[in-house]
């Protein structure tokens, strides 16, 4: 485990990670359940780093079955799911508190939004420098490079939320027909 950057607190037999414990990854998510033979094994749940959490029932490090929850609460349905759909397009924090008073907007689920470092892009998992094509996570540590898939590059910069502003709409072009002097 020091080689990949994994920690592992529980019950070991013969050396085995097997009992309860908990595992956590380089990537800071975390498994607290049952092992069996160094795998996630019975009940157990993943902690995510942005608050999210995936409770389930393993088999041999395979999830049987489990119960996605966002960060906010937001529990994920296969079947019926309601949220942000066709239909409705209110973030989940809307429908839990009620939208906000006319001219105030809310442009994530989360309220207030975060901030996005200048320059950068929120691709939902961290910030993105088209610059350096890092994308770095919401501590400003390094996630992974974009810049072996342009695809990525490419969906990030047409569809994520921007750390500027920048104006839209109609733009009235210079007619260099029409000249302006100015006296001295």
């Amino acid at each position: 485990m020091e080689y990949t950057g994994s920690r592992y607190r529980g019950e070991r037999r013969e050396d085995r990670l097997e009992g309860k414990g908990e595992y956590t990854l380089p990537t800071e998510t975390r498994y607290e359940g049952e092992m069996k033979d160094g795998m996630f094994h019975n009940r157990g749940t993943l902690y995510f780093p942005n608050g999210s959490k995936y409770e389930a029932q393993w088999d041999c490090g395979i999830a049987l079955e489990g119960k996605y929850t966002f960060a906010d609460g937001l529990q994920y349905e296969k079947e019926k799911w309601l949220y942000c759909d066709g239909y409705d397009r209110r973030f989940y924090t809307e429908i839990c508190h009620g939208l906000k008073p006319a001219g105030r907007s809310q442009l994530t689920n989360l309220d207030p939004s975060r901030q996005i470092p200048e320059g950068c892009y929120d691709c939902g998992d961290g910030f993105y420098d088209p610059v350096s094509r890092v994308v770095n996570d919401y501590q400003h540590r390094f996630l992974r490079n974009a810049d072996q898939n342009d695809d990525e590059h490419e969906w990030i910069i047409r569809t994520c939320r921007k750390g500027w502003d920048e104006i839209t709409g109609y733009h009235l072009k210079h007619d260099p027909t029409t000249t302006s002097t100015s006296s001295q």
